[in-house]
């Protein structure tokens, strides 16, 4: 399969690695998001003599000994001798004073980790070479906390950086690359299980059924990704039973700081702390305020970003016990179809629509520019009533109310009416109302009323 995707950041990579002045690069991003395939795209594509080594877990002397190999093949040099990492990276930086090279060090905590003052070193070179060397330094990592502590102030490499790269999860549409055969009904479906990891989305067969994919690569005894997301949390958290607990809550739905307390059984609310903002800081788990009342902390709510994690902790780890003494195709007609396409995608399919907005917004195809996205929360003591809308923006006119419906029926004018009606009752003053339906309208739009159908959000 070709490269897809990371079109900006392939760019910005490219440029760094084809510059005559010494540079380094900072990639970083949790497991599976394609940091290695996004270096190697463009050490393909730059054509450039390069360095790849993928960092280990094992003393000094052995990783030197793996780079020392690699350098020898690509240079075409016998046997070096280095014993030491600064040895070896300094014999680098002097092999191009006078021609391009690139050295990429993957998994860099790795490395660091068991070398002292590994930071350091690489600072002292980089200082030292900066206006005689050629050389194009990339540091890759999958320990997020650790790749953005090289960016702090108290950090031998701060202030260094010529690149930094925080890599995140594809959108929905380019997502969708991975898998052109499906419908764009099937395409969010699918975007909503396994998001927007390139890994994953490698896996999926748009031959297949959506019900096939998901029993394949996650619905099954065995099944390819079944204890991914145990993995990725077992390499970052030490207690596991806690973050188990609190992914269970926030998948049913509690998402409240107080629900999430009672339903989880964590033993206290400094743990649940703890936990949650270990689980932002890895990048699975987000916490969102209204954009009408953003300080509002009692108003926030945590919410499960990554959709896998979601998906597993929704229905896999929820009923592991059933699913390992039945049939695969009845455990999911039973415990996952029906709430799958009935609460789960629909739900789902409200962040592919605020991407939708993001991606038109960034093309300049939204005028006036949307300024804020997210929830707006809505509080009418006369009736007794507050909640929250999905999905509203801000922009210098003023707010925008969007409403997503991914349904088999379609949207009639009497329904719009109505939705309108009961959003003007809870006070919001909204200048425009949008709809975006799955199962498109029966109904016109007009100066304050846009519609707009699920084939749009994957044109180009």
């Amino acid at each position: 399969m070709s490269f897809i995707g990371r079109t900006q950041e392939l760019t910005k990579l490219k440029n760094l690695m084809a510059s005559d002045d010494m540079g380094l690069a900072l990639i970083y991003g949790r497991r599976r998001v394609g940091k290695s395939e996004l270096v190697k795209q463009a050490l393909k594509e730059s054509n450039i003599p390069a360095v790849y080594y993928e960092c280990k877990q094992v003393a000094e002397e052995s990783n030197v000994r793996g780079i020392c190999e690699v350098i020898s093949e690509v240079l075409n040099l016998p046997k070096l001798g280095f014993t030491t990492i600064e040895d070896v990276t300094k014999y680098l930086f002097e092999q191009a004073t006078d021609k391009k090279m690139i050295f990429v060090l993957d998994e860099y905590p790795y490395i660091r980790e068991n070398i002292t003052g590994m930071d350091s070193i690489l600072q002292s070179l980089v200082d030292k070479f900066k206006d005689s060397s050629k050389l194009t330094l990339v540091l890759l990592g999958s320990y997020v906390d650790i790749m953005k502590s090289l960016l702090e102030k108290s950090n031998p490499l701060y202030g260094r950086a010529d690149l930094v790269i925080d890599l995140q999860q594809m959108d929905y549409y380019e997502s969708s690359l991975f898998y052109p055969a499906f419908s764009e009904e099937d395409k969010v479906r699918i975007y909503s299980v396994f998001g927007g990891i390139p890994y994953y989305n490698r896996l999926v067969n748009d031959r297949k059924s959506i019900k096939e994919n998901l029993i394949d690569l996650i619905a099954s005894p065995g099944a390819r990704l079944e204890n991914e997301v145990s993995m990725h949390l077992n390499s970052e958290i030490s207690k596991i039973v806690n973050a188990n607990e609190v992914f269970d809550a926030l998948a049913q739905g509690n998402t409240k700081y107080k629900d999430i307390l009672s339903k989880s059984h964590v033993s206290s609310g400094p743990t649940l702390i703890d936990v949650l903002e270990k689980l932002i800081k890895m990048e699975v788990v987000e916490k969102k305020a209204p954009i009408n009342d953003e300080e509002n902390k009692k108003k926030a709510g945590y919410y499960i970003r990554d959709n896998l994690s979601l998906f597993y902790y929704r229905y896999i780890f929820r009923y592991s016990s059933q699913m390992k003494i039945m049939d695969p195709s009845v455990f999911y007609d039973k415990y996952i179809d029906r709430d799958f396409e009935e609460q789960y995608v629909p739900k789902k399919f409200e962040e592919i629509c605020r991407q939708y907005l993001i991606r038109q917004n960034k093309a300049g195809r939204i005028d006036p520019v949307i300024e804020k996205i997210g929830k707006y929360f809505y509080d009418d003591p006369k009736n007794k009533t507050n909640g929250e809308f999905d999905v509203v923006t801000l922009d210098e006119n003023g707010y925008v109310f969007y409403e997503v419906k991914f349904r088999k029926k379609s949207i009639s004018r009497a329904m719009i009416d109505e939705e309108i009606e009961q959003v003007k009752l809870t006070g919001i003053h909204c200048y425009k109302y949008v709809f975006i339906a799955r199962s498109g309208f029966r109904a016109k739009e007009t100066d304050d009323i846009k519609l707009i159908e699920l084939k749009e959000l994957f044109k180009a």
